[in-house]
């Protein structure tokens, strides 16, 4: 198979998909254009958005959007509102019973869930267990976090007693955790709930090729954060629409085949514009296509 060529072809449908979708309708209009993703579903893979992609939104209205692109699942982050009703109130374990029962009730009712959560710290057991005690009333399985060293023993020990994983995550370099080799040192020794977010967009900006990072990082992948760059190993480069930069998108997609796994795989597509929804579109669509294509 010439995957070039391949790639060239696939690209042009995706983009036309992406500004068919954006001369139809704006907005949320858009995504009734959008069909999910099948082939993913067919594999068995849990395909979502993080909630930071709709970050100029709530976590419930984020969910709306999710929803409409015909996805069911979201990471959220504990520093977002809540709702646009209720803006006081944050997404974390600071929530009350009555904000913890309303809010499940209304991700229900969307139909999506909030599989994973990022968050901010995890260093101290206290700390911890309110986090994890309110990870379980919320059916989140997944926590996001970049923990210290000295933290790994006792964050082991609760997630196998709350019965979650910690998925750390790594932004580009310098910071602690923007190369494999440092997290793999810090899991050696640890269950297999102690896994990797891999952030497939900030290792291509650190001079990492993604599907290589997933290979060094099999057997502890946990989660992904799918971005696609401008530009290869450039820290600051933007993310731009899959299949149209250098973040090797199908490659993931294949490499997520080969070790026949289905972790958690997100879309964070770091973008500020008015037709952000069109182009979250067309990464559904581009990914989507990826993941059903035969080698």
């Amino acid at each position: 198979m010439d995957q070039q060529a391949n790639r060239r072809a696939f690209l042009g449908t995706a983009l036309g998909l992406g500004a068919g979708i954006a001369l139809r309708a704006r907005g949320p209009l858009a995504a009734e254009a959008a069909k999910g993703a099948p082939n993913c579903e067919k594999l068995g893979w849990r395909f979502g958005i993080t909630a930071y992609t709709f970050r100029h939104l709530a976590l419930c209205e984020a969910a709306e959007q999710v929803a409409k692109l015909g996805l069911r699942y979201i990471e959220g982050f504990t520093w977002q509102k809540l709702s646009a009703k209720k803006p006081s109130v944050v997404t974390n374990e600071t929530m009350s019973g009555d904000d913890r029962k309303e809010a499940k009730a209304r991700l229900a009712d969307i139909g999506v869930t909030l599989v994973s959560c990022y968050c901010q710290a995890m260093a101290q057991e206290a700390a911890c267990r309110k986090l994890f005690d309110w990870a379980k009333e919320m059916g989140t399985e997944i926590l996001v976090a970049e923990p210290p060293a000295g933290a790994y023993e006792m964050i082991d020990k609760l997630l196998g007693e709350y019965q979650l994983t910690l998925a750390v995550h790594n932004h580009p370099k310098p910071s602690g955790y923007w190369s494999p080799d440092v997290f793999l040192k810090a899991a050696e020794g640890r269950s297999k709930r102690v896994a990797a977010c891999c952030d497939t967009g900030h290792w291509a900006r650190s001079g990492i090729k993604p599907a290589e990072g997933l290979k060094k990082m099999e057997g502890r992948i946990g989660s992904l954060h799918l971005k696609d760059i401008a530009k290869f190993d450039d820290p600051k480069c933007p993310c731009v629409v899959f299949g149209t930069g250098e973040g090797d998108i199908a490659g993931i997609a294949r490499e997520i085949r080969r070790q026949s796994i289905k972790p958690l795989i997100t879309i964070e597509h770091e973008v500020t514009a008015p037709d952000l929804v069109e182009q979250v579109a067309a990464c559904i669509a581009y990914f989507d296509k990826a993941a059903g294509e035969k080698e």
